[in-house]
């Protein structure tokens, strides 16, 4: 049965290979992109794969919290598909010539757990019943300094993303707790998988970018996946598992939400 499925960062690494692999299995496909004409060419790619499903392409820059609420209404109100089945959060930076954003906000924060909860919650109209979301975590996670995702405070490189990563593990755990009609998961790909990443990040070639694009593609269609709504899989495991125990701490969760609630609540 072919669903319709949106990926965020989807013209490089772990994104672009999942996108490559739905298409191929003719799933319909709304690809998003921050460079114009990167996002024509995986497009283009994109269509000319047999069996492929129909391909949307939406341009934006996560780090600016106004374009992606631009970016939800211009899904809501050009999008040819009636609805979304699989919203996948994969959008992800780590190390920036420029930590702060316009927004005053740690880039970090910014697109890896900040922008996909705006995105999320401005897309929930759109997002189908019983539908999923997908958000990308990491094996690398860290205790939230609610000031550092605030803005208030900078952090190195790995602090940030490492924290970035485990809030977007607990909003995951906090919004699926109220919202039983989706599937929220947090998926740690695959650590140092051969995305541009962990190239530019770590100097690393890195491991076969389709390990993580796998579990995704598993994660977004297979049955059964539902009763684990709010919970973290491991891809370096091969199961749900544990992330950080802050990440299970529903109490921190609401926190972390109500922080974000506060950063986006002029935005919506």
């Amino acid at each position: 049965m072919k669903k319709t499925i949106m990926i965020t960062g989807a013209t490089d690494g772990i994104g672009l290979a999942t996108a490559i692999k739905f298409a191929s299995q003719g799933h319909h496909l709304l690809i998003h992109g921050r460079n114009l004409e990167k996002l024509k060419a995986v497009a283009a790619q994109l269509s000319a794969l047999p069996a492929n499903g129909k391909i949307e392409s939406y341009l934006a820059d996560l780090s600016k919290l106004s374009e992606v609420i631009a970016l939800a209404k211009k899904v809501k109100e050009k999008s040819s598909f009636e609805h979304i089945d699989v919203l996948i959060n994969n959008a992800g930076v780590f190390k920036v010539p420029q930590p702060m954003t316009s927004d005053s906000l740690d880039v970090r924060f910014s697109v890896n757990t900040i922008a996909p909860y705006l995105l999320t919650k401005a897309l929930l109209s759109k997002l189908s019943d019983n539908g999923r979301v997908l958000n990308l975590s990491s094996a690398a996670q860290a205790p939230v300094d609610i000031d550092a995702l605030l803005g208030k405070k900078q952090l190195n490189d790995m602090a940030a993303y490492s924290q970035s990563k485990l809030a977007i593990t607990q909003w995951t755990l906090g919004i699926a707790n109220t919202n039983k009609a989706l599937t929220y998961l947090a998926v740690n790909p695959g650590s140092l998988l051969a995305s541009k990443m962990v190239k530019e990040g770590f100097g690393l070639a890195g491991n076969d970018i389709n390990i993580g694009a796998d579990i995704l593609i598993r994660l977004s269609i297979e049955d059964g996946v539902n009763k684990y709504s709010g919970q973290y899989f491991d891809n370096d495991k091969g199961n749900f598992s544990s992330p950080h125990p802050d990440g299970m701490d529903l109490q921190k969760s609401k926190e972390i939400i109500r922080t974000i609630e506060s950063i986006i609540s002029d935005k919506m």
